[in-house]
């Protein structure tokens, strides 16, 4: 048995809520379609059939793979956590003395990870570098252009 992934509470309740999306609204409005294209005749030759076919497809598809996800997740409550070293759910900040910039990350399971929300995975190569690392400690994450170093100024769970 695969032992279940890491979620952040946040992270959960953002999936709950694309899947409900999903299965409420989406999963409704392809039914309409489906209805309105089978009253316009025969389905071997109606594209509006087919096209909503395979848009139902994929809505199936999608809240299947979420309720997976959901299902074989653990929920970690960032808030509760209390510890002297980066683990899941960390949100970092970073220097980057070769750019003179900051960054913030946070450490996120690999589900709700979003590079352009600040959030990468604990799986990732930034992600596994900064794990069990402390404020201060430089990290140094191999990159295909050559190891980018980073030091750590310090690190939260909110």
């Amino acid at each position: 048995m695969n032992p279940k992934e890491p979620l952040t509470l946040q992270g959960k309740l953002e999936l709950e809520k694309e899947l409900e999306t999903l299965i409420k609204v989406d999963r409704e409005e392809i039914k309409k379609s489906i209805s309105e294209a089978r009253e316009l005749g025969d389905l071997k030759e109606n594209a509006e059939y087919h096209s909503a076919k395979e848009k139902q497809a994929l809505i199936e598809g999608q809240i299947g793979q979420l309720q997976g996800v959901l299902a074989n997740s653990e929920t970690i409550d960032v808030t509760k956590i209390s510890a002297d070293k980066v683990v899941f759910g960390a949100t970092v900040t970073l220097y980057d003395p070769e750019k003179d910039k900051t960054h913030v990350y946070k450490v996120v399971g690999a589900q709700e990870a979003d590079l352009s929300k600040g959030k990468i995975s604990y799986k990732g190569p930034l992600g596994k570098a900064l794990l069990q690392k402390e404020e201060g400690d430089e990290v140094v994450v191999k990159a295909p252009k050559g190891d980018v170093i980073y030091e750590i100024e310090s690190f939260e769970y909110k």
